[in-house]
């Protein structure tokens, strides 16, 4: 497998406003189904894509206000987050997760907004930790996070039972990275925070980077140099049209083809195979001067949502911090999954209301927006800080 090409944008602009994921009203039918359906952990969707991954939103609030998830000229003082009433509380998180393992899941993730800003976290995590997959194994419990709480945090997240981490940082120089989260914050802070994560076992880690051609593409020689031979995964992110308050622009996509043709020059690369199935990210290995894998240096990944669209072999779900459930991080409408919680449901009625809701999933923005240039029409997507990246 070559390094790959690059594929010619062009420049589409998407208007800046404010559409809020919650007014979105989901299908009443889709609990009311004629038939009841249990779980055996072969639940697959209209394109045969099983159940494997649910991430879990915790807050819809962020300490952070990058500019691609929640921009201040939207979620500035005034704006009005959801009232803790409307939350999922940590028990009902874990019922519906228990719903979701029954069909399948192995993996959960812990999102936000700014996941280490929910007051007693740990406590969640000491529950989804005690549940079991299908094989009885335990759940692969991770957490995606900027960073700023970790250094406090790190210790106490791994006795709770958290296995790794993710962590976003967008650059290693300063001015760069606090342009980027646009509230002042100092990378030295994100650094030590990796230190602390490192430091309790919270690994393997991944560093994930969004990258916006224009703003902050030069840092990436220096994150790669910076991480190489770390034992982290340092991953690039496609700058994506998620929501409709990102001003997202298709002339800011730095293809990943070009992104891994860069570093290549400086850092030879070779393809690696995908380490599990539905894996996001394309892994490059650093190669030795003979050409092979050098393990020791380690990997990095791409994530190509906009260029190379991966949805034929999506099999994640996202629950909203409201406890709506989305088939798609592109999605244009949720289910309301606590509205049944609330409302009196037996584990059996939610197993049966999540195995109806995926069989009948059809979503693959990613592709329809590449075969149709970019026009996917004008519906409303929800917001990437209301249900994570």
């Amino acid at each position: 497998m070559g390094l790959p090409r690059t594929a010619p944008v062009a420049e589409r602009v998407i208007p800046l406003l404010d559409h809020r994921a919650r007014v979105l009203q989901p299908p009443a039918a889709a609990f009311a189904p004629a038939t009841r359906l249990g779980a055996n952990g072969q639940l697959t969707d209209t394109m045969g894509r099983p159940l494997r991954d649910l991430r879990i939103s915790v807050t819809d609030r962020c300490n952070f206000r990058c500019s691609y998830c929640m921009p201040k000229e939207v979620f500035d003082q005034e704006y009005a987050y959801l009232p803790q009433a409307e939350l999922l509380s940590f028990e009902e998180i874990t019922r519906l997760a228990k719903a979701f393992v029954a069909h399948g899941v192995q993996k959960i993730r812990l999102t936000g907004g700014e996941p280490l800003l929910r007051k007693n976290i740990e406590l969640l995590i000491e529950q989804l930790a005690s549940l079991r997959t299908l094989q009885g194994l335990p759940l692969d419990l991770t957490l995606t996070t900027n960073g700023a709480l970790l250094k406090r945090k790190a210790a106490s997240l791994k006795a709770a039972g958290l296995q790794r981490v993710t962590i976003s940082l967008d650059g290693l120089d300063d001015s760069v990275f606090q342009r980027m989260n646009d509230v002042a914050f100092p990378v030295s802070e994100v650094l030590a925070g990796i230190d602390a994560a490192q430091a309790a076992g919270l690994g393997p880690i991944k560093i994930n980077m969004v990258v916006k051609r224009g703003t902050n593409e030069q840092e990436i020689l220096p994150m790669a140099r910076h991480f190489r031979g770390s034992g982290m995964v340092l991953r690039f992110i496609e700058f994506m049209d998620v929501g409709a308050t990102n001003g997202w622009r298709l002339n800011e996509v730095l293809p990943s083809g070009e992104l891994v043709r860069q570093i290549h020059a400086e850092l030879p690369l070779l393809a690696l195979s995908p380490s599990a199935p539905g894996e996001t990210a394309e892994r490059w290995g650093y190669a030795d001067a003979s050409g092979q894998w050098d393990r020791s240096a380690g990997e990095i990944g791409v994530i190509s949502s906009v260029t190379q669209a991966f949805c034929g072999s999506c099999n994640r779900a996202r629950l909203s911090t409201e406890g709506k459930l989305y088939l798609c991080l592109f999605a244009t409408q949720g289910h309301d999954l606590r509205g049944l919680l609330r409302s009196g449901a037996v584990e059996a009625d939610l197993v049966s209301a999540i195995g109806h809701i995926w069989q009948g999933r059809t979503e693959r923005y990613s592709e329809l927006r590449s075969l149709q240039a970019g026009d996917t029409g004008t519906a409303r997507r929800v917001e990437m800080s209301y249900i994570g990246g």
